[in-house]
């Protein structure tokens, strides 16, 4: 059977997110096979696979240091031929309108256009770049800049996710404000593959060097943390799975370290927004966040085992044994069986025995707790 253009761009993004070009492009020649001879995507279609075949061989033969670079290089040019052609073939097969204009004064025709529309004109931005710096206009610019979001997240486009950027800087603070809440949300989601655009890298610094060395946005990314409503608001994205998937993110993206700066401070209060949401990867690096994080839920409602464990972790690596011991054995007494509170203990013991427990004292631990 047949895969549909869901199926096939979901493979594409799959394999260039591990820079396997030569993957992807079996898919963009079927598009291509489908669009016919005349396309205008063959020359740039045949250097891509000519420069990533001499790659290859020339990394069978020579230990080159750049050829990691040049491998991100003609991934990013991998990435904007798949946008092009991906926005076609959605042209083609009827999921997208070829769209030509839209009524300027119509809220809805501007979200029609800007949430539908497969393959933006310099105009149609030129025009969302001009809406957002009228102060009059904040409603329209909102249903443009929201309606632009859904784009972005159905087919990603490099000149739009620019626009995007730019919004940030709109003369129109609401504009400006809901801007970055997108463009944040976009960057964040879109991490593995921004790596390989560094115009979009680019445009972020510069947005943030005009928001006084970033505070602005880093007090943004901690609302988004902290109130998950927002993170629901995002359209198609409001499920406990989306959730789970950017919060992690995070730690791990240039954004976070560019809004960090090298501020101890900034991250020890990020920790605390992202212990509370229940991504548990700052307790091993801040535990007495972590332990101030789950005593609180300890005292509220929470009967969780795993948050009596957490806390116990947190006793534990600051020395207080006793204390830890006897959280250890409240989560114990609530998972009811041993086979349950050791799939919840054991995953942390190597994290704990790294973070400085000895061994034998998680040993010793565990013997006690197995009864």
């Amino acid at each position: 059977m047949a895969q549909t253009l869901e199926e096939q761009i979901a493979v594409v993004e799959r394999a260039l997110a591990e820079c396997m070009i030569d993957t992807a492009l079996v898919v963009v020649r079927s598009w291509l096979n489908e669009l016919g001879e005349n396309n205008p995507y063959e020359e740039a279609y045949n250097n891509l696979l000519t420069s990533q075949r001499q790659l290859f061989t020339r990394w069978l033969n020579v230990d080159d240091p750049n050829d990691e670079g040049e491998l991100g290089r003609l991934t990013g040019e991998a990435y904007q031929l798949v946008d092009a052609v991906y926005a076609e073939m959605r042209i083609l097969r009827g999921l997208s309108p070829d769209m030509h204009g839209f009524n300027r004064d119509s809220a809805h025709s501007i979200m029609t256009y800007f949430s539908s529309c497969a393959r933006f004109r310099p105009e149609d931005l030129e025009w969302y770049h001009e809406l957002l710096n009228r102060r009059e206009s904040s409603e329209l610019a909102i249903v443009a800049i929201t309606s632009l979001s859904q784009n972005l997240r159905r087919f990603f486009s490099l000149d739009a996710m620019l626009a995007m950027i730019d919004g940030m800087s709109a003369e129109n603070d609401m504009a400006a404000g809901i801007s970055a809440t997108y463009a944040m949300l976009l960057i964040v989601q879109y991490d593995d593959r921004i790596d390989f655009f560094p115009q979009i890298q680019d445009a972020f610094v510069n947005a943030v060097a005009e928001e006084e060395n970033g505070d602005r946005l880093f007090e943004l990314l901690c609302s988004l943390i902290q109130n998950q409503q927002v993170l629901r608001l995002v359209p198609g994205h409001g499920d406990e799975s989306y959730l789970e998937m950017v919060i992690p993110l995070i730690p791990r993206s240039w954004l976070y370290s560019l809004l960090i700066e090298g501020s101890t401070e900034r991250e020890r209060r990020l920790a605390y927004y992202m212990i509370q949401t229940g991504y548990r990867e700052p307790l091993w690096t801040y535990p007495d966040i972590a332990e101030k994080v789950y005593l609180e839920k300890l005292r509220g409602e929470s009967r969780n085992p795993m948050d009596f464990i957490n806390y116990a972790h947190c006793l534990l690596l600051r020395g207080d044994r006793m204390m830890a011991y006897e959280n250890y054995r409240q989560a114990r007494q609530l998972c009811g069986t041993s086979k349950e509170f050791f799939s919840l203990f054991r995953p942390d013991r190597k994290q704990l025995i790294d973070h400085g427990i000895p061994t034998e004292h998680v040993y010793l631990l565990e013997d006690q707790l197995i009864k």
